[in-house]
This record gives C-alpha cells, sequence and structure tokens, in this order.
C-alpha cells in the first residue's frame, strides 16, 4: 500500500517535487516517523520539512506529528500561509 504525498508553496519549489507515491511500511507509523523518513534524503529534505510553521495534512485534514499512518493515505506538507 502506498502513501500519496504532496508538498505545497515554497516547499514544493525547494524541494523540486510537487507530489510522490510511497510506499508504506510498519516503520512508518506516524507522520512525524514519514517526515523523519523524508529528512533522511539530505540537507534539503531536512532544513525544509524541518523548518519553523511547516504544517501538515492527512486526508486533507490539519495533523500533529503525532497522528498514526496506516497506509493509503494522502500526506501533505506546506508553509504557514501568510498574506493580507
Amino acid at each position: 500500500m502506498n502513501l500519496t504525498i504532496l508538498y505545497f508553496a515554497r516547499l514544493r519549489d525547494e524541494l523540486g517535487l510537487g507530489e510522490e507515491q510511497l510506499e508504506f511500511t510498519p516503520a512508518i507509523r506516524t507522520l512525524g516517523a514519514l517526515r523523519d523518513q523524508l529528512c533522511e534524503r539530505g540537507p534539503q529534505w531536512r532544513n525544509s520539512l524541518r523548518a519553523d510553521g511547516i504544517f501538515a495534512a492527512v486526508n486533507q485534514g490539519i495533523a500533529d506529528w503525532d497522528t498514526p499512518l496506516q497506509g493509503g493515505e494522502e500526506v501533505a506538507f506546506f508553509p504557514p500561509v501568510t498574506g493580507g
């Protein structure tokens, strides 16, 4: 089973990727574990996904880093929204 991962706004630009499919494994039990695995891809990934204010959603609902994953979810990472 796969996870669909979406990257929005500056994350998409910094990582050069808007969407990917990642095979779900038992090691990815939480949203935080998924972020940790993605950060292992290198410094740009760590800097982007661990920047202050980065949010995530699971199946279009805001989630915290302890949110459990079971496979099949859509996970989105995005920076804080600003503007006026």
